[in-house]
């Protein structure tokens, strides 16, 4: 088992030593370094190249956010925030700009509850052991899109129509943000049903389909059990579990939500999504695999591709983390490599085909 390098990123002394005695305790990892601030943290990333960095995100300077968006451009990491700023926006905010998960302080200090935070530091850590390593391309992401707050009204009751088309799309870090793009160029897209895997812990799932949902267009739930797939409706996997495409008698495809088995090395998997899928008709599914850490996609991909189904692929002009796309086009599993606004463009186009 290699070494895992942790940098620890808080402006409060005590929280950084807190957290680093909690994370040396466990087996494999070193703390390598500590830093106050953002202009100290990226300073450090550069002498110390670490595996993983914890982050605060209220600190004086140099704030975790800024920090967020200039590592991911500069030298992409692991990243978990450790942080009492816990506000749903500001945690969608950190996970847009691409860290990994979010860990709320139970106070300012992290020593009141050792135990609670210990147990998740332990299990970020087994994460990030799974990562392949990053693409080797730097990252350079369009600036958030925002989002109109507007509520839309409950999908009202119709007669449900079969797809013509099956869209199964995975994403990892930076997912958040290049979802809210390609939703909004498919926004039109009306003949097509919707799977996504999105890797994101299971509190914030309902919160993002809410969101994509809030863009227009296609319909966004959170999946909860089995749904008929409907044109125009999309289905969003939960945290901590994984969704397979399933023929369901009398129905025609569905997603189900399942529980992770012990072969699923990322949970949701997108490699378990995308393999289901392609024991259907290739001309009637389509996979897309966006921006994320490891090869998480790149199995199922080959998977779609030898079903005769149609594999996009994010490049890394725009990916803020090119290894899970980079692990597909290695396989040669991928037919169309391109830049986020065009790979949407070009999904609408195939997802509206006769």
């Amino acid at each position: 088992m290699r070494t895992l390098r942790v940098l620890v990123v808080d402006d409060s002394a005590y929280n950084r030593r807190t957290l680093s005695d909690m994370l040396s305790a466990q087996p494999g990892v070193e703390v390598v370094g500590k830093a106050g601030d953002g202009d100290e943290a990226l300073r450090l990333v550069g002498e110390l190249s670490p595996d993983m960095i914890t982050l605060d995100l209220e600190m004086p300077r140099m704030d975790g956010f800024t920090f967020l968006r200039l590592l991911m451009a500069r030298r992409p990491t692991p990243v978990v925030v450790v942080s009492g700023y816990s506000a749903k926006e500001n945690v969608f905010r950190a996970l847009e700009l691409g860290a990994i998960d979010f860990i709320a302080k139970p106070s300012r200090t992290v020593a009141s509850d050792l135990s609670s935070i210990g147990d998740q530091l332990a299990h970020m850590v087994q994460v990030i052991r799974n990562l392949a390593p990053p693409g080797l391309d730097p990252a350079r992401r369009a600036p958030p899109t925002r989002v109109d707050p507007t509520p839309r009204p409950a999908m009202p009751t119709r007669e449900v129509q079969e797809p013509r088309r099956v869209v199964v799309i995975g994403a990892s870090t930076g997912g958040p943000t290049a979802l809210i793009e390609i939703f909004r160029r498919i926004a039109r897209v009306d003949n097509a049903a919707f799977v996504v895997a999105q890797h994101m812990p299971e509190r914030f799932t309902k919160t993002f389909a809410d969101r994509l949902d809030r863009l227009g267009g296609i319909r966004v739930f959170e999946a909860s059990g089995v749904h008929r797939l409907e044109p125009g409706v999309a289905w969003v996997c939960p945290g901590g579990k994984c969704i397979e495409i399933a023929h369901e008698r009398g129905q025609g495809p569905v997603a189900r939500v399942v529980r992770p088995e012990a072969a699923d090395r990322y949970v949701p998997s997108v490699d378990r999504l995308f393999t289901s899928a392609a024991t259907f008709p290739g001309p009637r599914i389509l996979g897309a695999i966006l921006t994320g850490m490891g090869d998480d996609g790149a199995k199922g991909a080959l998977a779609l591709h030898a079903a005769g189904a149609t594999v996009l692929a994010e490049s890394p002009e725009t990916a803020v983390i090119y290894g899970m796309p980079g692990a597909a086009v290695r396989a040669g599993a991928v037919h169309h490599h391109l830049p986020l606004r065009t790979l949407g463009d070009k999904l609408a186009e195939l997802a509206s085909a006769p």
